[in-house]
């Protein structure tokens, strides 16, 4: 794995969007004050990855991803593995409640080619290539599928944190077994052991499915397919004999058919006939229809006398005269006589409200002159209470004046003072006002009190005027009407007349009525009996119709009793014939009858010798014999062919089981892991120790006994020490040793082919000596020329960032941290 680029905002301290480009920086350290943000660099690489970062201890400290007061952190590294280059995202926000999740997570893969600087031009997400992951769960096994490496081994061999740089130097042999055994991989042969386990178990199971199987399939030998054979051709011999007796017994059931048929047909003309009889009442049908019809003319002939009288009224009535023009005029003398009673007394009234009109409008005049007055008074009471104000003022002055003093208001010299006043005449003044204000107040109140009576006054006088003038004009118009026409004695007199024909009209209206009823339900019953003499002809019709194939004799229809007379007597002497031929019939009947079960017999006696039960259909009784026959025979040659697949499986499976007990017995003692494990361990020791003598100017190797580590100090003759002796330089050398051959022989060691091509460290160079950090400086040095991986260094030490080519340096202010490249 190579970054290429990564890109924060609102990561920790990086609050303000932060670009890091690694593209063409195959050598770089990341340089920096203590506290500045140097290792949140690589805090971002792990945490795009892989969503938590060694510092935080796990996913429980995702909060520490967020700026100070953010709600939002993202962050994007773009980077290469195995020749690919992916891009890596991950969103974590704060919700209103304060808990922080992740909001989005996912990987693409970038298009072959793809420049890394469009990313500043806006892309949308789908731009940037193939989703690999799309959701935070499928993040772990996408990104391990592309980097090659898990959490643990990547924390161990690319990004070294600070504080877990020497663990696995000072690790139990136990612990550090299982480092191993979890950086190489070697865990899937534990897994191996596992699946080869299940799968002997899995093929123990089908062994004795088909175990079971086989014991199903008994009966299988050659003699039980012999029989099957010997069974279809018996049933075969049937079905032939059956064939050949069946035309027989057909012919014979034909026979009888034709003769139960002929007897049928003479059952059926003798029911017909027999059925053959005149319906009750069927000659006294036609007398009612002439009842019916009389009764019909006669409440015609009723209906058109009342309408006759009906008609006459109407005439007189229209002579009379017009009875609403009558009851209007009636009722305009009623309201003339209201109206001038009720004249006679709003006369009065419209005086009295006059009078009192003008007597409100004379009092008003006299309560505004009287509150002039008082307006005039009290005015004269204020000016009186200004002088008196004026003259105290004066009076208070001059009690400070002196002949020859001058005057503090004009300034000139006072000749003479005058003599004060004996008192003060402001309270009169005060006294005399407050009687003129109540006077004016009194004389106020009075004028609008006069007002509003005058006002109301004037109101009833209006309506009392108004209803009088009202009056007088209906009055007028009541008068003009009622001119010239006839006396209220004459119209209640041409009234009475009316209302005597309106009731004789009502009376012939009703008569009209009733005689119009009584004529419908004289129709009703002719139309009745009409109908009741068609049904009479229509069953007869229906009757002599269902006979047409017995050709009966015409019918009379002018009397339909008699029509039915004839046809009774022709039907009984049609049966009386059909009566003999029958006897003949029903002889012929049982002869073929017998004739058929002979042969039907005979068919049976064959069905049954071969144990089957006769039907209806012998013929398809004997071919589902012959199929079944044959359904048996094919079942036993695919049993036989069951067996045969089965016990071939079955060798199959017993083979498979046999081999994975073998090997998981093989992978169950740990042999195999265990010498794996000696081997990788070997070889690391074997790289670290060829780096520490570098580093240590040949003073230290490092060895291995039982797991445990020791340094053998050259310069004390082949002393040999335990790492844990070793103080802080020389500790950091012994793993820094470790680390870079960790790094170096992961990728030949490990099963799952990691692509190892980027290691930083982020480890304590500030506790080297001037040589040591050269020779660390150096060996730093080579790791980068060799070109096959990008070295990274975060140091705030600058004797080792000046010997680094490429630079980038973390500054941090009140708000935010930014990186700025500088070398070359």
């Amino acid at each position: 794995m190579r970054p290429m680029r990564l890109d924060l905002a609102g990561f920790t301290v990086f609050r303000d969007p932060t670009t890091v480009d690694f593209t063409d920086a195959d050598f770089f350290a990341l340089v920096g004050p203590t506290g500045s943000g140097k290792s949140t660099v690589l805090d971002a690489i792990c945490f795009a990855l892989y969503g938590t970062v060694p510092r935080w201890g796990g996913t429980r400290g995702l909060g520490n991803a967020l700026a100070p007061s953010a709600t939002e952190a993202r962050v994007r590294l773009v980077f290469e593995s195995a020749g690919d280059r992916y891009v890596a995202t991950r969103v974590v926000r704060r919700d209103g409640r304060g808990n922080v999740k992740t909001a989005n997570a996912g990987l693409q893969l970038m298009p072959p080619g793809f420049d890394v600087t469009k990313l500043d031009t806006g892309l949308s997400p789908e731009d940037l290539g193939e989703v690999v992951a799309g959701t935070p769960a499928e993040m772990e096994a996408a990104v391990l599928a592309a980097v090659g490496l898990p959490y643990e081994q990547f924390t161990s061999c690319v990004v070294l944190p600070q504080g877990q740089f020497a663990d696995f130097l000072h690790a139990k042999p136990a612990t550090r077994q299982q480092i191993l055994v979890n950086l190489l991989g070697l865990g899937v042969y534990e897994e191996v052991q596992k699946r080869a386990t299940e799968r002997a178990g899995r093929a123990e199971a089908r062994l004795e499915e088909v175990d079971r199987m086989l014991g199903g399939l008994t009966d299988t030998d050659d003699a039980a397919l012999a029989a099957a054979q010997g069974r279809v051709e018996q049933a075969r011999d049937l079905a032939g004999a059956v064939g050949a007796a069946v035309p027989e017994w057909e012919a014979a059931r034909a026979a009888q058919r034709e003769a139960g048929a002929a007897l049928a047909a003479i059952d059926a003309d003798l029911a017909v006939l027999d059925a053959v009889r005149p319906p009750d009442g069927v000659a006294e049908v036609a007398l009612a229809v002439s009842a019916a019809r009389s009764a019909a003319q006669e409440a015609a002939t009723a209906v058109t006398v009342a309408e006759e009288r009906e008609e006459k009224l109407r005439g007189e009535l229209a002579g009379v005269g017009d009875e609403s023009a009558s009851r209007l005029l009636l009722s305009a003398y009623a309201d003339r006589d209201r109206i001038s009673g009720e004249l006679a007394e709003v006369a009065p009234a419209l005086t009295l409200a006059q009078d009192e009109h003008e007597a409100a409008v004379a009092a008003l005049a006299q309560a505004r002159t009287a509150a002039e007055r008082a307006e005039s008074v009290l005015e004269a009471a204020f000016a009186a209470h200004e002088d008196a104000k004026a003259a105290d003022q004066a009076a208070a002055l001059r009690a400070h004046l002196a002949a020859g003093v001058p005057c503090p208001v004009c300034e000139q010299q006072v000749s003479r003072v005058p003599a004060l006043p004996a008192g003060s005449a402001v309270a009169a003044a005060v006294a005399a006002g407050k009687t003129a204000r109540a006077e004016s107040d009194s004389a106020k109140r009075a004028v609008q009190d006069r007002d509003v009576a005058a006002r109301d006054l004037e109101r009833v006088l209006l309506r009392a005027r108004a209803r009088h003038d009202q009056l007088r004009d209906r009055l007028t118009e009541l008068d003009d009407r009622l001119a010239g026409a006839a006396t209220p004695e004459a119209l209640r007199h041409d009234l009475a007349e009316h209302a005597r024909l309106r009731r004789a009209l009502d009376e012939a209206a009703g008569a009209v009525g009733s005689g119009r009823d009584a004529a419908r339900r004289a129709r009703g019953a002719v139309d009745a009996a009409e109908e009741r003499l068609r049904t009479s002809w229509r069953d007869f019709d229906a009757t002599r119709d269902g006979l047409a194939r017995l050709a009966p004799p015409a019918a009379d229809r002018d009397d339909v009793s008699a029509a039915w007379a004839a046809l009774a007597e022709w039907a009984a002497g049609q049966a009386a014939r059909r009566h003999t031929e029958r006897t003949e019939r029903a002889a012929a009947v049982d002869a073929a009858h017998r004739a058929a079960e002979v042969v039907q017999g005979r068919i049976a006696e064959l069905l049954a010798a071969a144990g089957l039960t006769p039907d209806d259909d012998p013929v398809r009784v004997a071919a589902v014999a012959v199929e079944r026959a044959e359904a048996g025979h094919r079942r036993l040659v695919e049993r036989r062919e069951q067996a045969a697949g089965l016990r071939e499986q079955r060798a199959g499976h017993e083979r498979e089981a046999r081999l994975a007990r073998a090997l998981a017995g093989h992978l169950r003692a740990n042999n195999f892991e265990r010498w794996l494990l000696a081997e990788a361990l070997d070889l690391l020791v074997d790289g670290a120790s060829r780096i520490l003598r570098e580093l240590s100017c040949g003073q230290y190797d490092l060895v291995h006994d039982k797991g445990e580590f020791f340094v053998v100090d050259h310069h004390d003759a082949g002393l040999r020490r335990g790492v844990r002796t070793l103080s802080g330089g020389e500790t950091f050398q012994a793993s820094l040793a470790l680390a870079l051959a960790l790094s170096e022989q992961l990728a030949g060691l490990s099963t799952t082919s990691a692509s190892l091509e980027s290691i930083v460290l982020d480890e304590g160079f500030g506790t080297l000596d001037v040589a040591t950090l050269d020779t660390v400086a150096a060996t730093l040095e080579s790791l980068a020329a060799r070109g096959d991986r990008m070295v990274g260094v975060v140091t705030h030490v600058p004797a080792l960032a000046e010997r680094i080519p490429v630079r980038f340096e973390v500054r941090k202010d009140a708000r935010t941290a930014r990186v700025e490249r500088t070398g070359l």
